[in-house]
């Protein structure tokens, strides 16, 4: 069953799909962070979407459409629009050229990113298993 993109549901099938994917596992087994990833309004989204993700030491301990912004104060926001967001996930947009050609926007210490490229490579790897229904 698809999940459509940014739900809460996509938001916990990525996780699941994040804690059974050893590649990520073993890319990001010094990491600790926690983000949002910002669906900025854009076709299908009226206004912008957060999905929370905390990842610690390889595994993603919790993920969730965020209603409430204000509840978290990530380390990490990373923002774009869907049509963005779908070349990443569909393996057209490497997420860290995505970032250097500022079609993902950081806020946060990218030095810390640049630092475990294979993490945020694998982490897509994961997110690309996800069964994903995108707007129009």
């Amino acid at each position: 069953m698809a999940h459509p993109f940014a739900s809460d549901g996509w938001a916990k099938a990525l996780m699941e799909a994040i804690n059974g994917h050893e590649g990520y596992r073993q890319a990001a087994k010094e990491w600790e962070g926690d983000f949002y990833f910002v669906i900025t309004r854009s076709p299908g989204f009226a206004e912008d979407t957060y999905v929370y993700l905390d990842l610690w030491h390889g595994e993603c301990r919790d993920a969730y459409q965020a209603s409430d912004i204000t509840a978290k104060d990530p380390e990490f926001v990373m923002s774009a629009p869907s049509p963005t967001w779908q070349k990443v996930l569909e393996g057209k947009l490497d997420p860290i050229r995505g970032l250097m050609s500022r079609q993902l926007k950081l806020k946060g210490p990218m030095v810390k990113i640049l630092k475990t490229p294979r993490a945020a490579i694998e982490l897509v790897a994961a997110a690309q298993t996800v069964d994903t229904s995108w707007p129009g």
